[in-house]
């Protein structure tokens, strides 16, 4: 197979009408060395300087004579009229390579302009300026479902959706059962797709755009479809993807995706690239800034810190026993300190602390020991251990108990932390089930077919 390039050189030009054109013999010798003295052999995307502008509140339309005319005809006077519109650069000068067998992941928060990136890639979006290249057959996971009719079948929309994301009829009978199986919809194949269920729908959706094969894929997302049990299959098949050596580019807000699949990373913030690096260090570095964490809440004046008469905030803070730039991950053990000023000389205090996921599930709850308190700062310190959370979002809500019976002070979401994964192990890409992942200690016994026993050991959860 031949060379095939894509040329994005402005607003006007944008991608040309033909889409791919084969380079020459000559060509291709004469551009075998890059600027970078990187042979041009060995890449399969280079982009240099993609900026994208979006008018906003306006619909992006061809430069079709009607939609030139048209406007002109109908109003005329509107040329007399400058109107002033609002503009929003969802990319700005974006410059990258990607060389072939590469797995490069996208990261970055919703709007940041990884979708944009991979549409004009796609040949989806044009670009504004900019320009890029792309050596190969190209294969797109952006749009699930796009072809999708619900009127047909489930077999007449996989014909309809493999022929529009570029595979033959040939190719689309030869790999039928095997979509289908995948897909897990055997017994519906033949009934109509308005009648599907939606995780029914992106199963089969999803299970035609990755049975193509091309030598670039690009992949947005898609790997969140489905439930948790086809997310997992989903996750199988893109690793199978990437390790026949194709180039793939993709996003996904699945860190521990991301880690397993890509080798490198690109962090893409208000449409510009703002780092680039191996996966590992660039997912870490995304973390410690997008983290929604306050690891410590502090009042230093008490007349106006929260509480009243009997007892007032000094602070909370998380302390994770761990070096200072690095993030909190699974394997982090962790101190909370809880400060307060008591102002009841003898009082019968303690601390309870509540600790609560992102979906306000309550994790654990604790308390600090029941005695009588002297007036003055009294301060209480939890400890978590190690591999004893799961990855996610965690807040802290703290009560003052007097007597073991009567709330007396309550804080909610007083600090909160982000934990990460750790080193992965084994083949699992998500997150692990459960509100904690304690490691436990586990007993194995081997038995031989005999009866007699081979070996104990103790082992543990990892």
């Amino acid at each position: 197979m031949g060379q095939e390039r894509t040329v994005a050189k402005s607003a006007t030009t944008g991608i040309t009408s033909s889409g791919f054109a084969k380079t020459s013999a000559k060509n291709q010798r004469n551009e075998q060395k890059g600027k970078s003295g990187i042979e041009m052999s060995e890449i399969a995307i280079k982009a240099e300087g993609l900026s994208k502008l979006y008018r906003l509140g306006e619909l992006e339309r061809e430069n079709a004579l009607r939609n030139v005319l048209g406007p002109i005809l109908r109003a005329p006077w509107k040329l007399l009229k400058r109107e002033k519109k609002e503009t929003f650069w969802a990319l700005k000068d974006v410059s990258l390579e990607v060389k072939q067998g590469e797995v490069l992941g996208l990261i970055g928060r919703n709007g940041a302009g990884k979708t944009t990136l991979l549409k004009i890639l796609s040949r989806i979006t044009r670009p504004t300026r900019g320009w890029a290249e792309i050596y190969g057959r190209v294969g797109t996971l952006l749009e699930v479902g796009t072809g999708f009719h619900p009127e047909l079948s489930g077999r007449d929309n996989t014909y309809l959706s493999g022929a529009i994301l570029g595979m033959s009829k040939r190719e689309i009978k030869r790999k039928f059962d095997e979509i289908v199986a995948f897909a897990e919809i055997e017994k519906f194949i033949d009934m109509p797709v308005k009648h599907y269920s939606s995780g029914m729908y992106v199963r089969l959706a999803f299970a035609v755009a990755a049975h193509l094969e091309p030598e670039i894929l690009f992949v947005d997302e898609v790997l969140a479809v489905g439930d948790a049990s086809f997310q997992k299959k989903c996750l199988g098949k893109m690793s199978d993807v990437a390790h026949q050596g194709r180039t793939i580019v993709f996003v996904s807000h699945n860190m521990t995706a991301m880690r397993r699949l890509a080798s490198r990373a690109v962090w893409v913030e208000g449409g510009e690239i703002i780092g680039a690096g191996p996966v590992g260090e660039m997912i870490d570095r995304y973390l410690q800034k997008n983290t929604d964490s306050n690891l410590e809440s502090r009042w230093d004046d008490e007349r106006t810190s929260p509480g009243d008469d009997r007892v007032r905030l000094r602070s909370v803070r998380v302390i994770p026993q761990a070096e200072p730039d690095d993030p909190i991950s699974v394997h982090t053990p962790l101190r909370i300190e809880f400060s307060y000023w008591n102002y009841v000389p003898d009082t019968m205090l303690n601390v309870s602390m509540i600790l609560t996921n992102m979906e306000e599930v309550c994790v654990f709850s604790s308390f600090s020991d029941f005695e009588p308190r002297p007036v003055g700062m009294i301060r209480h310190t939890i400890e978590i251990p190690a591999d004893f959370l799961n990855t996610g979002s965690y807040y802290v809500n703290m009560i003052i108990v007097k007597d073991a019976s009567t709330a007396i002070f309550f804080q909610n979401n007083v600090v909160a932390f982000e934990v990460v994964e750790g080193e992965i192990v084994g083949n699992w890409f998500g997150r692990a089930p459960g509100t904690v992942r304690p490691k436990l200690k586990w007993e194995t016994t081997m038995t031989a077919a005999d009866g007699h026993s081979v070996a104990t050991r103790a082992d543990r959860n990892l």
